[in-house]
């Protein structure tokens, strides 16, 4: 089965603040014969210099799962599969989404500068 894991997603200083920094990164996880790789992404966005002061969102829309892609002409995530629209906090803004964009609420710095997010396994 899988197990919970800390992953970091890029150094706290390449993140500038105020505009959503992507990320991503595939876990892959072997049970018996089987191999899953899974797939995360998500922004990271900085809203002060507080490291603490951090917003980390999923881009999978909750809609259906498709992901949503930053538009900084019109500063909100944009899902090309539906066309909805969330804002730079990842509340809905239009189209079928049944809630906001999921939140990377456990979040820490290591010693180098590295924004960890803490993965559930499950």
């Amino acid at each position: 089965g899988s197990k919970d894991a800390w992953v970091p997603i890029g150094k706290l200083e390449d993140m500038p603040v105020g505009e959503p920094f992507p990320f991503s990164f595939t876990r892959t996880q072997v049970n018996g014969w089987e191999r899953t790789a899974t797939n995360y992404g998500g922004f990271v966005l900085r809203k002060s210099e507080d490291p603490n002061d951090i917003l980390i969102l999923s881009s999978r829309c909750t809609h259906l799962a498709c992901q949503v892609n930053w538009h900084a002409e019109t500063s909100s995530y944009v899902c090309p599969c539906h066309d909805a629209a969330f804002d730079i906090e990842g509340n809905v803004l239009d189209g079928p989404p049944p809630r906001p964009l999921d939140v990377y609420d456990e979040f820490q710095l290591d010693e180098a500068g590295n924004l960890l997010i803490h993965i559930k396994g499950g």
